[in-house]
């Protein structure tokens, strides 16, 4: 049973490249906001009122069981068209109240079976959602991370939601991962523009420490690719032959004009959830020979038990609580995951 299981595994993540006839590694790395992933009992310190049993949402145990089980069937389908029983290698969420809830997120059994582990860093926001990052150890080793604050400005002027950055191997080569869930659209949007400032700076700074290391920013930008914030401030291109090396490179540009998003606002797509990535990431000479991660594909996964099916909100997504009723839903963004292939 052990040798089949393993020689699927192995079928399943080593593709043959038709041309060369060479191995070539495949990896998943996603996002998704888990939207108000809460536990039950209140954070001192935190506005987490809403989601206490005798609360707005009258967030009871059950209710937050049910969640857990939601995301878990979620997280752990992303991917897996691809990469059947595998999935991603690493996911960044946003959205999470705790260590607690992440903990027993990945005590779910379709995560728990695959091993998945969390990089977490309480974070100063005051409603208490932080950014987090789940990896299969078996393909993802974590070595250094940090909480990058949001800086303070005219724009935001209390404690928010910082850049989770992790640092570790993937395939063999040396990435950072920065985890993101910028302002949201309540404040103006020079809030986003600053943040786009800030993690292009942190970005521009670990490359100087280190110019093969390869950055992938993530996360729930709060603005769509072509908006300042991510097309100026973070000099995230929409194509990969205008991509200069103090750019990065944004596939979801291209998906977003092409007619699809990630949340729904009045009837309209909007793809707030983007991962972008580094020059040395892609594949710009046209040599392809995957000696390091190279950037292969980006896709929204539009998986049909995440989307409303009937009713008013049709074709969205399928989210925990609309109008004040609790739907047992998931969320109300879609997941995106990018795909990097390496010769083995």
């Amino acid at each position: 049973m052990r040798k089949s299981i393993f020689l699927s595994l192995l079928a399943l993540v080593v593709l043959m490249a038709s041309a060369q006839n060479r191995k070539l590694g495949l990896y998943g790395v996603g996002f998704y906001n888990l939207e108000n992933l809460f536990d039950t009992c209140h954070d001192e310190g935190k506005n987490d009122y809403e989601f206490l049993p005798n609360g707005a949402n009258h967030w009871t145990p059950m209710k937050y069981e049910h969640k857990l089980q939601n995301m878990s069937k979620a997280l752990a389908d992303m991917a897996t068209d691809r990469l059947a029983g595998i999935g991603c290698a690493l996911i960044g969420v946003s959205e999470v109240e705790n260590a607690k809830c992440l903990a027993d997120l990945c005590a779910q059994k379709p995560l728990a079976e695959r091993g998945f582990q969390f990089v977490h860093i309480e974070g100063p926001d005051r409603r208490g959602v932080d950014c987090a990052l789940l990896y299969q150890p078996r393909f993802f080793k974590p070595a250094k991370v940090w909480l990058q604050p949001y800086v303070l400005n005219n724009h935001i002027t209390r404690p928010t939601r910082g850049f989770l950055t992790v640092q570790g191997t993937l395939g063999g080569d040396s990435i950072t991962v920065i985890v993101c869930h910028w302002p949201s659209r309540a404040t103006a949007a020079p809030a986003r523009d600053a943040a786009g400032d800030m993690v292009r700076a942190e970005k521009d700074s670990i490359l100087r420490a280190n110019p093969a290391m390869k950055v992938l920013v993530m996360g729930d930008m709060n603005d769509d690719p072509f908006s300042p914030s991510m097309a100026k401030n973070l000099s995230a291109r929409r194509k990969m032959a205008d991509v200069k090396p103090t750019d990065m490179f944004n596939p979801w540009w291209q998906i977003l004009l092409d007619g699809t998003g990630t949340l729904m606002y009045q009837g309209g797509w909007n793809l707030f959830d983007q991962i972008v990535m580094t020059p040395n990431c892609l594949d710009l000479d046209g040599k392809k020979d995957y000696n390091t991660l190279t950037f292969y594909k980006a896709e929204i996964q539009k998986l049909p038990y995440l989307v409303q099916s009937e009713g008013k909100y049709k074709g969205s997504p399928k989210r925990t609580h609309a109008s004040g009723v609790w739907l047992d839903g998931y969320s109300d963004h879609l997941p995106v995951v990018t795909y990097f292939v390496r010769k083995l």
